[in-house]
């Protein structure tokens, strides 16, 4: 029987070897459009084999080899531990009489969620999900409050995976009823109208051993009462006809609407269904039942239900439909579309909370719900504003608020547009140490593209600065400020954080994003490429001391920059990223990733996507920069198959002397949940890779 693993020899400096694992190849080939593509590495996609546990142990040996040589790793995990270990707060909202927030201590795996009966009140533990798990692996996937504050649903996530478990918790005493409801991902619950039941998504249970790689199709809406086993939940909706459909149900605060925002997978359209919950016999009306725009609801006043939508408006307005008289003619402009796109909005008394985005950061302004007054609210600083789940009756809005080098922090906001802070990050650094600038630049066919550049004051600019170059550019997400102790710890070491907006995202409405998805996803590529030209121009960094990162679609992104111009970067670190593009949709949720990439199924298609597929164009011989790519064993949202192909064909493919290394976490996922712990050693072992890489 041929060996799964065997090992070659590669120079990685003139007084020092690495020994690669060597996988075998297979005979696979596939045929696309008569287009033949071998698929040596298939038999990596199945990560529960014995071939493939051997060759994910040599790999991470190989790896820990290597950063155990670094002196530094050590000295840069303590570092980061001390950044890590500072009291931080979030998802602040008011349920009944209480407040539910959650906070970290410091270096507790896993945030707290907390209670208390006022702002200012000290708040008591209402659950703790560092109690499940002694590795910290399990994970709080989100919570909902019932509107009268008595009951919360929450969610639970094993080892990063995106399979949540609910549970409910009684709130006053801290005690599980006994109700569990399983196969649930991508939704949390809508309480029903006398809080004793809950809406939401279930899919059919795998089968036995392919919970983390079976497609996630032919989603149902249940009805769940409390006190029922599972079996005896209500189906309310599903669509068999569209397997690819995903419900996510809202309640109106109300009672009255059930409303069903469906997704189809186009990032950025949406349906709109709902039933009036107050008939004898409640059907499921269609009131946006074409694929055209966005709507998210926002709230609703009697019959009249608001929206945040792209519908005429790329950039994003606010329109109300009465559903008593639905037809388009009917309906009310509240807000205008504006030069800055609409990023978020919340009713909240009688009030519209709109958060704007310039040049990718937050704006917002408080206007009446006859739009008819507008105020501008005052925020912190240039940053990103987020605001928190609440009632549409309550009298206040809380919103978190973050920069580069600023914690989120928790503000209120009253209908005064009066800003209140309530929850406030303990520092561990001096934030004045360092400066964050927006930078403009062209890309390849002249697109103004902007950049945030984050580094220590005083920076010299002589080429001379280790650099790391961040980017995403797709599915309709915006890339803005956000606060992370691993940038400040580079930052101490005199790097710069690059973060550029790429086409493919929001930052500046439905047209941004389509001018970087499917036949035109070479600009998102041509965009990084001149960020990083950009900024060896202007001397900030050069090449032997720029690194690039990005992970899932910013994986795709590293993998895909990085064969089309390898001499441009000193080093390159893909996370959890979409390699095999010809075989994303058969897996988990790729199938929805169809409307975004398009689909190798389709000629046309899969003439653009093999273009640049980041396995299907490494060049055997080619001459790379350094490259560490990180995934995980559980991450069911791009399964690690991606990943494992991808290093093996560029460890055989490379023909100079710079690492090709993989390091693979053990009971981790996608990102979402990972314990601190795991954070810190993974950022603890960039730096060591980045600090021999990039000759620091």
């Amino acid at each position: 029987m041929k060996s799964a693993v065997f090992f070659c020899v590669v120079a990685l400096a003139a007084a020092q070897t690495m020994h690669y694992p060597q996988p075998h190849k297979d005979s696979t080939v596939d045929d696309y459009h008569g287009v033949k593509i071998a698929d040596p590495y298939r038999w990596l996609e199945n990560t529960d084999s014995p071939e493939t546990a051997a060759w994910v142990e040599a790999e991470n040996k190989v790896t820990q080899g290597y950063l155990a040589a670094s002196p530094k790793r050590a000295a840069f995990k303590d570092r980061l531990t001390t950044l890590y270990n500072y009291e931080r707060f979030g998802s602040f909202q008011k349920a009944g009489s209480r407040y539910i927030y959650s906070r970290n201590d410091g270096l507790q795996n896993q945030s707290v969620l907390y209670v208390s009966d006022g702002l200012t009140a000290p708040g008591r533990v209402l659950l703790d999900p560092n109690t499940l798990r002694a590795d910290g692996t399990a994970a709080l996937s989100g919570f909902v409050p019932s509107n009268d504050g008595k009951l919360l649903a929450y969610g639970i996530a094993e080892a990063g995976s995106d399979w949540t478990v609910l549970h409910v918790r009684d709130i006053a005493t801290g005690k599980d009823l006994p109700d569990e409801i399983h196969w649930t991902k991508f939704s949390l619950v809508a309480w029903t109208p006398d809080q004793r039941g809950f809406y939401y998504q279930r899919f059919p249970e795998p089968k036995p051993g392919e919970a983390l790689r079976q497609a996630n199709e032919n989603a149902k809406l249940y009805l769940h009462r409390l006190g029922e086993p599972q079996s005896a939940d209500k189906l309310i909706y599903d669509r068999p006809d569209q397997p690819k459909w995903m419900f996510d149900a809202n309640v109106s605060d109300d009672g009255r609407y059930l409303v069903l925002v469906v997704e189809t997978g186009d990032f950025g359209k949406n349906l709109v269904f709902y039933q009036d919950l107050h008939g004898a016999a409640p059907k499921m009306v269609e009131l946006i039942p074409r694929l055209e725009a966005a709507y998210v609801p926002v709230g609703n006043r009697g019959t009249v239900m608001y929206f945040q939508t792209t519908d005429h408006a790329p950039k994003g307005r606010i329109v109300a439909i009465d559903v008593a008289k639905p037809a388009r003619e009917n309906w009310r402009e509240i807000v205008a579309q504006q030069p800055q796109p609409i990023a978020d909005a919340r009713i909240f008394a009688d009030h519209l909370a709109v958060t704007y985005l310039k040049d990718a950061t937050s704006q917002v302004k408080l206007i009446s719900l006859d739009g008819k007054t507008s105020k501008t609210v005052a925020l912190p600083g240039l940053g990103t504003a987020a605001f928190n789940s609440g009632l549409t009756t309550d009298s206040e809005a809380f919103f978190d608020f973050t920069g580069y080098t600023e914690p989120a922090a928790i503000y209120r906001l009253d209908g005064a547009a009066a800003v209140t802070p309530v929850r406030q990050s303990k520092l561990s650094f001096d934030p004045a140490r360092f400066e964050t600038e927006q930078v403009f630049y062209p890309s390849k066919d002249g697109t103004r593209i902007p950049m945030f550049l984050v580094h220590r004051k005083g920076l010299t600019k002589d080429g001379k600065n280790p650099t790391i170059l961040y980017g995403y550019g797709g599915f309709n997400v915006s890339t803005t400020p956000a606060f992370s102790p691993a940038y400040i710890a580079w930052m101490e070491m005199g790097g710069i954080w690059a973060s550029a907006n790429l086409r493919g995202g929001a930052e500046y409405g439905d047209e941004w994003h389509d001018a970087g998805k499917r036949d035109k996803k070479q600009n998102v590529f041509d965009d990084f490429i001149a960020a990083a030209e950009y900024l060896i121009a202007q001397k900030y960094t050069s090449t032997p001391k720029l690194a690039i990162f990005g992970g899932s679609n910013g994986g795709l992104l590293v993998g895909a920059v990085l064969n089309q111009r390898p001499d441009l970067f000193g080093a390159a670190m893909p996370a959890v990223g979409v390699m095999d593009m010809l075989r994303f949709h058969k897996f988990t949720v790729g199938a929805l990733w169809v409307d975004e990439y398009g689909s190798p199924d389709n000629p046309a298609d899969f003439k653009v996507i093999r273009a640049y597929s980041p396995l299907h164009n490494i060049k055997p011989g080619g001459h790379y920069p350094a490259v560490l790519i990180t995934t995980s064993d559980h991450d069911d949202r791009v399964v690690p198959g991606h990943s494992f192909k991808y290093a093996a064909t560029l460890q055989a493919a490379q023909a100079n002397a710079r690492p090709i290394l993989i390091r693979i976490e053990t009971r981790a996922g996608h990102g979402a949940g990972k314990p601190v712990t795991k954070t810190i050693d993974e950022w603890a072992d960039r730096l060591a890779f980045l600090t021999r890489e990039l000759a620091m």
